[in-house]
């Protein structure tokens, strides 16, 4: 009897017909791709016919190897020892998965309790800051509340489309934003302002635009600028009136699901009022209003004052930058000796109220708070990490970012501990180490501390690896935060006791010899160095003034030099050279 031919799936396949098989599907696959070439125009160069030969290679590759596994599957006792396989690989991926999520759990668990004990607290809800009562909410007034309710509803919600019949009047136009750098002074430089610029550019205006308003005939630059200002002094009084409220809140959004979609839109308002205000506070002091000039000041201050409970470090910084900005119409008052007093008195008691190394640490733990916020809202929906990952990464639009679906399953299946060992190293870095850069008893920052933490970071961070990938994009560089906090605090030591030093020159003449006079006649006590927690450097000039200086970020004493960086070489270099407070030589 003749034997019967064998199944298609039961004849061997090896060698040259397995071979063949390859062959065909190739042949197959290259010619598909090639006449798809011809149709759509494709490169006719030697990089496509390699593409698709590449391409025809592997289709033919896995067809043949999913046509063997069928093939080898067809036998009872084969496909038995797949199910097998498949079982102790599924036990194994399930032993994983378990193993993962323990390890971090009690990883994170077991550090969070360590910490707990000593006060510290790791979730989002710690660092909210307490409800305020809506008529004793400066933010609340209707002239700030205008600055974000365009797009903020009172209970923070983002609003579904922009509100137009808003309109925002702390949005200031003071004309070209270039001449802050050419006319307005820098007090770290030792250089003061000069105001014509800003005279001529809004005579210019007003000749073409009705933008500003100034007088047919040219006045003092002071007087031009005030005038052509004077179309704020409503929207200034009511922000004055509405300073007077006793708390501040503004209306973010702290019980969204994920931390990282709060909006923050009256920092840049808060940050533009300072501006006009500024530049009000000079013009005043040069037309002789100096009383009008501190009112200024001390509105300026307050409105930074107004975000300082809130747990982001953007917005403390934005208040360190809002306390420099503010600084120059302070020191060009006691360069050109227009402060009375009565009114330096007043100009310390409020610069005595600023401690950025105790805000340091309210923002740091503020992050950490926001960090575990992003990272609990990660864990719930996974499919959002590379929407994330685009933000973080310097995305402009991540709303408008839509990743592969890959991507998603990919995120899908991460096991809940790597979430965790993330936290924890976000963390650990944090209370270890960030925590301990500025001393707020000692009232100190350390350089060094500062190099060792962030060369710890970048050790726990070197090797990419799912425990930090989360830690890598949301950390925010805490190294260079420390560097703005000591640097604002050591400018307002700076500023208190160069009015400490005008107060002695009011009252003897001159400046004194030594800052060792000055206290407790002229200031309570006199601030120390943030850097390293000596005394300041000062010491009188031949001109009848002094050079007052922090030896700043490098540590050295480097007798009250200004390094300027060297790309733009008009920048202040903060991290070479001394911090320095100096009158410039001739004082009109």
């Amino acid at each position: 009897m003749d034997e019967q031919p064998k199944s298609i799936w039961k004849k061997s396949w090896k060698g040259r017909s397995a071979f063949l098989i390859w062959l065909v599907f190739f042949v197959i696959t290259f010619l598909v791709m090639a006449i798809i070439g011809l149709v759509t125009n494709a490169p006719k160069h030697p990089p496509y016919p390699l593409a698709i030969s590449i391409l025809g290679a592997v289709v033919a590759s896995v067809v043949l190897g999913v046509w063997l596994l069928i093939r080898w599957l067809c036998c009872r006792r084969n496909f038995k020892r797949f199910l097998f396989g498949v079982a102790c690989f599924a036990t194994l991926i399930a032993l994983f998965y378990a193993e993962e999520d323990w390890r971090g759990k009690h990883d994170w668990e077991k550090f969070k309790r360590e910490w707990e004990a000593k006060g510290e607290h790791f979730d989002f809800a710690s660092v909210v800051p307490p409800p305020v009562p809506d008529d004793q909410n400066f933010a609340m007034a209707p002239v700030v509340a205008s600055c974000y309710a365009a797009r903020l509803g009172k209970n923070g919600n983002r609003l579904k489309s922009y509100n137009s019949n808003v309109v925002n009047r702390l949005d200031f136009d003071l004309g070209d934003l270039d001449l802050f750098t050419n006319g307005i002074g820098n007090w770290a430089k030792g250089t003061t302002s000069n105001l014509k610029i800003y005279q001529a550019q809004y005579r210019e205006l007003a000749a073409k635009t009705n933008l500003f308003v100034v007088p047919p005939t040219p006045q003092s630059p002071a007087a031009d600028v005030l005038l052509a200002l004077g179309k704020y002094d409503s929207t200034v009084e009511e922000l004055r009136q509405a300073s007077q409220l006793p708390q501040c809140r503004f209306p973010l959004n702290y019980d969204t699901e994920c931390p990282a979609n709060i909006l923050l839109p009256q920092l840049a308002a808060l940050k533009s009022s300072s501006q006009l205000l500024k530049l009000r506070a000079l013009a005043e002091l040069q037309d002789g209003q100096s009383d009008k000039a501190l009112a200024d000041v001390k509105l300026s201050l307050r409105l930074a004052d107004s975000i300082h409970t809130e747990p982001f470090i953007i917005s403390h910084l934005v208040r360190i930058a809002m306390s420099q900005i503010t600084l120059q119409p302070m020191y060009e008052g006691l360069a050109e000796h227009r402060w009375s007093d009565a009114q330096l008195i007043a100009l310390d008691a409020e610069l005595a109220k600023l401690d950025f190394l105790a805000d340091s640490k309210v923002s740091m733990r503020g992050e950490m708070g926001l960090q575990s916020g992003i990272i609990d809202y990660l864990r719930k929906n996974p499919d959002q990490i590379p929407n994330l990952l685009e933000m973080f990464g310097g995305q402009t639009d991540p709303q408008n970012f839509h990743p592969p679906v890959s991507f998603k399953i990919f995120f899908h299946l991460i096991p809940s501990g790597w979430f965790d060992q993330n936290r924890l190293r976000l963390a650990r870095i944090s209370v270890e180490f960030y925590l301990t850069m500025a001393d707020e008893v000692q009232r100190t920052a350390s350089p060094d501390s500062v190099r060792r933490a962030d060369a710890a970071f970048e050790q726990e961070i070197f090797h990419k690896n799912p425990y930090n990938i989360l830690a890598r994009v949301l950390s925010v560089s805490p190294g260079a935060v420390t560097k703005k906090f000591a640097y604002g605090q050591a400018s307002m030591g700076l500023a208190r006791t160069a009015i400490a030093l005008e107060r002695h020159r009011l009252a003897h003449g001159e400046f004194p010899e030594s800052l060792d006079v000055l206290a407790p006649q002229f200031i309570a006590k006199v601030p120390h160095d943030v850097i390293g927690g000596g005394p300041l450097k000062y010491r009188r000039t031949r001109d009848g003034q002094f050079v007052l200086y922090s030896v700043g970020w490098n540590e050295k004493d480097d007798g009250g030099v200004v390094v300027y960086k060297k790309v733009t070489s008009t920048d202040v270099d903060r991290d070479q050279g001394d911090w320095v407070w100096r009158y410039p030589a001739k004082v009109d």
